[in-house]
């Protein structure tokens, strides 16, 4: 069976879909947090199962990211349920409680780690891949679908990166091309931050993190809904999931494409 047991006590989430200020500070400060409990059992239940159908339904679509994982971008596009996962208003309120500022989604992915897939996501950042233009900074919520331990290939962070602006993208499976990049980096304290199934952590797309390899038994399935902000401009530059749209360097990215659901 899926490990996801759940038994850490509460959930950081009031019932207003707001988490205590304390966790606010920690993230603008460290550009990262945890929030525990986002999912209760009955939803990380119905949402890993969900995924798991998808997954095996659209496998043959998948992108294999050098060999270290596969993805799946805009699933809300095509599956009811994970779509009610990625619009889930908590979510969107918590991600611009942390921003402080209003937020649009950018674009949804399930990210896979087969089992003993035995490879790292080397250190990088997220946004030099973006063709984001007059943004301020943009944050991913990372959900674990299952138990998601060290050795299942949880995320290690770099505090305190999101302020280091203007790198080109990295290679993923290339343990030093972030350290080659910015040498000082290599130096700043790494914090790895397990995960229990129905848990999320919040990112900058500026700060710097990797994910272990997967030495278990059971893939690890996570859900990602990625958030920019709402006056985000289209850069001209290609992406997965601007390309097929025929938008001109500069337009606001917005509309159905980039909705506000949670507003």
């Amino acid at each position: 069976m899926p490990t996801t047991t759940n038994e850490h006590s509460g959930s950081d989430v009031d019932t207003d879909g707001q988490v205590p200020d304390e966790l606010v500070a920690a993230y603008r400060e460290s550009g990262f947090v945890r929030v525990r409990g986002v999912l209760d059992p009955s939803q990380i239940e119905r949402f890993r199962a969900a995924a798991e159908a998808f997954l095996e339904a659209h496998r043959a679509e998948s992108v294999e990211r050098q060999g270290v994982f596969s993805q799946l971008v805009n699933v809300w596009q095509h599956d009811q349920t994970l779509r009610e996962l990625t619009f889930d208003p908590r979510l969107g309120r918590i991600a611009e409680q942390l921003a402080g500022f209003p937020l649009r989604l950018w674009h949804d992915q399930m990210l896979v780690k087969e089992p003993h897939n035995n490879a790292a996501t080397e250190f990088h950042q997220d946004r030099p891949y973006w063709p984001h233009a007059g943004d301020r900074l943009p944050l991913s919520a990372w959900i674990a679908l299952v138990d998601v331990p060290p050795e299942r290939g949880c995320m290690t962070f770099l505090p305190g990166t999101q302020h280091r602006t203007g790198l080109r993208p990295q290679d993923l499976h290339h343990e030093e091309d972030l350290f080659t990049l910015d040498p000082s980096l290599r130096w700043i304290p790494r914090v790895t931050v397990p995960l229990r199934a129905g848990d999320c952590t919040f990112h900058s797309g500026y700060t710097g993190h990797m994910a272990l390899p997967n030495r278990t038994d059971q893939a690890r399935l996570a859900h990602v809904t990625i958030y920019m902000d709402e006056a985000t401009r289209y850069s001209g530059t290609g992406h997965i999931v601007t390309d097929p749209l025929g938008l001109a360097a500069g337009e606001r990215l917005d509309g159905d494409t980039f909705p506000r659901p949670w507003a």
